[in-house]
């Protein structure tokens, strides 16, 4: 099974939830990718995914443009839609999904605030994605 999962800067949300969806099961062929990537991945994502157990700090962003020619089962967006556009995907998915999340980007306050966020942001992207998991692609 081959699942996309997208938003705009492919630094953060997307990042995370392809770290944890490969965590889940690694039969699965995950990516993301990002309508305007960012130049790397955020350092506070790969910290506090690093937290979880999960190393991603190999990741690179993605433009969905390396994408468009490929098919996937999924191909899911994890963008907030009041504060950014959603990005699409073009190319063949057999399922389009979204899951919303705010972006730990955006956070504001002192670094331990901000390290907060990006917390609070990955243990939602964790329990959504595992109920995905458990519910469309497990069985």
């Amino acid at each position: 099974m081959k699942i996309l999962i997208l938003c705009t800067g492919n630094s953060c949300r997307s990042q995370m939830a392809e770290g944890f969806m490969r965590s889940f099961d690694n039969r699965l062929e995950v990516y993301s990718a990002g309508t305007e990537p960012a130049e790397k991945v955020h350092p506070k994502a790969i910290r506090v995914m690093d937290e979880a157990g999960i190393d991603i700090s190999a990741h690179r962003t993605k433009s969905v443009d390396e994408f468009l020619d490929k098919h996937f089962d999924y191909s899911i967006t994890v963008c907030d839609d009041v504060k950014e556009k959603c990005p699409y995907f073009n190319g063949k998915a057999d399922h389009r999904v979204h899951i919303c999340f705010e972006d730990p980007a955006r956070a504001e306050g002192t670094e331990e605030e901000v390290l907060a966020e990006f917390r609070k942001v990955r243990d939602e992207i964790r329990k959504e994605f595992y109920e995905f998991y458990q519910e469309k692609i497990k069985h």
